[in-house]
This record gives structure tokens, C-alpha cells and sequence, in this order.
């Protein structure tokens, strides 16, 4: 079955046009959805559009922006279309930056970039040369119904565009951590804090982890489905009694220890048997 794009058109760097399709990289399909039901019956909900108490057709709606109460200017389908926008065809890239300029919180959704099949040189190009400079490529396009600030990196064989929200997007964070400006932490806290995420450090593997939301949602349907009791998913840690941080990060310390202790007993009585 042939990848069908989510959006096709040209990437601009100065001069160099390189013809690509981009595809979305999340697996929707891996998402649990629910339809709403009639409780008495069973039966599936439909929504209908309705004005006044009048039931109106799809095709005779189109979109309004409220300018006054109840006053709205009215905008057609093919006028939203026919904007001339440059980048809902090209993806230029205005500039480039340090693959960690970009902060966390910008990122919105990433998209795989691979090329139309007609020039596979231009786009090994332009990847090898981010990857070796370490940069990532910034620009705008249109897609999804509004015009996205984009960044692009290579990705293993091909590239990753992932879109980034505005700064007008984002809330001001002063007024949440205005009471945390004059908080010293206690230097032996620090400390214990570090040792412990010393001992959990680890290569990040996304593979390790599940979303037990949706595996407990999954089995509340098998459950349902084949009239027995649901089995639990993952076990709740029973959370101990903390008087305070110090003791806190001693006790997870100590936590982090024992297993390692234990195996390392087991080695040595091992060897001993053998």
C-alpha cells in the first residue's frame, strides 16, 4: 500500500528547491476512541446541526468570525482557499540555529520529510549538511489550516520537521514561579538529590515504557466484552509516610541499593557453588 502524504511541495534554501512529500508521524490508530451512546437502548448518538429548531444541511454551513454579539462576517470555502499564501506550497528555510536553541516547550508535532523520488542527491545534501553543522533549519508553512513556524533536522535516513508553537502561544511563566524566586535549597539536599539521580541515570529507551491508561482502558473493554472482572494492569506503588525530604531521598536511596546489594549477593554465592 502506497504512504499517502499528509502534504506535498518544496523545500526553498536560497536557491536549492527539492521537491518532498512530508507524512505525520504519530501513530493515531494506537489511540482508544469512544462513540457516545443512548444509555435506555444502546443506540449510537448522532449530532445534528440545527438552527433555531430548524435541521440544516452540512453543505449550506460555512465559517463566521464574530466581530459584534451576533454580528458576524461571513467567509466561503473557496475564499480560504484561493489566499495567497508562498507557503502553503514551499517550506523556505529563513535561518538556521543551534540544534539546542529551540526550547521544549515550542514543540508541537513532528512529521517525517522524505523526498518525491526525483531528487534523492539535493535531499542527502541538505541532511548531511544539517547533521555535520549541527544546526536545524527554521522556516514557515501552511498546513492544517494555518500557517506553522516549522523546524527541520535529519532523522536517521531522512529529515524530521517538527512544527513549533508562536511566542504569543505560549503563557508568560513569571506569575507561576514568581513565589519561587527567593527559595534556596539546603546544600546537603542537593546533594542527596543528585546521588539519587546519579543511581537512575540511563540511556532513554521509549520502547520500556507503556501507557498503562490505555492498556487499563483496553482491558475495562475486554473485561466488559467477555463479562468478567477486569485484571489490574500495573500494581499501585504503596506510597510510605515521609517526614521530610532528607528522609525521603534517604529511603529512595536506600530502595535503589538493595536490589543492586541482593544481585550482587547472588553472583558471589554462585560462584561459590560452581
Amino acid at each position: 500500500m502506497a504512504l499517502r502524504p499528509y502534504w506535498s511541495g518544496n523545500i526553498r534554501l536560497s536557491l536549492v528547491s527539492l521537491p518532498v512529500n512530508i507524512y505525520a508521524a504519530l501513530n493515531r490508530s494506537k489511540q482508544i476512541a469512544f462513540h457516545e451512546i443512548y444509555r435506555p437502548t444502546g443506540e449510537r448518538v448522532h449530532h445534528t446541526l440545527m438552527v433555531g429548531d430548524k435541521e440544516v444541511d452540512r453543505d449550506d454551513v460555512i465559517k463566521g468570525y464574530e466581530v459584534e454579539k451576533g454580528e458576524y462576517v461571513l467567509i466561503e470555502p473557496d475564499e480560504i482557499k484561493e489566499l495567497k499564501i508562498p507557503s502553503s506550497k514551499t517550506l523556505e528555510i529563513v535561518e538556521f540555529v543551534d540544534a539546542d536553541a529551540i526550547d521544549a516547550v515550542y514543540f508541537e508535532s513532528p512529521y517525517f520529510v522524505a523526498p518525491d523520488g526525483k531528487d534523492d542527491k539535493t535531499f542527502a545534501v541538505i541532511r548531511d549538511a544539517l547533521r555535520k553543522s549541527g544546526k536545524i533549519g527554521v522556516g514557515q508553512l501552511a498546513i492544517g489550516g494555518r500557517e506553522r513556524l516549522c523546524s527541520l533536522k535529519p532523522y536517521g535516513c531522512g529529515l524530521l520537521l517538527e512544527t513549533l508553537r508562536y511566542e504569543d502561544e505560549i503563557r508568560d511563566a513569571d506569575p507561576y514561579f514568581d513565589d519561587l524566586d527567593d527559595a534556596t535549597a539546603n546544600a546537603e539536599e542537593v546533594d542527596l538529590a543528585m546521588e539519587l539521580i546519579k543511581r537512575k541515570a540511563a540511556k532513554f529507551d521509549p520502547g520500556k515504557f507503556k501507557d498503562h491508561y490505555r492498556l487499563a482502558v483496553k482491558e475495562l473493554i475486554d473485561a466488559k466484552s467477555e463479562h468478567r472482572k477486569p485484571r489490574e494492569v500495573v500494581a499501585e506503588k504503596p506510597m510510605g509516610k515521609v517526614v521530610n525530604l532528607m528522609d525521603a531521598l534517604r529511603q529512595s536511596l536506600k530502595e535503589k541499593a538493595e536490589p543492586e546489594k541482593t544481585e550482587t549477593h547472588k553472583a558471589v554465592r554462585k560462584r561459590k557453588a560452581g
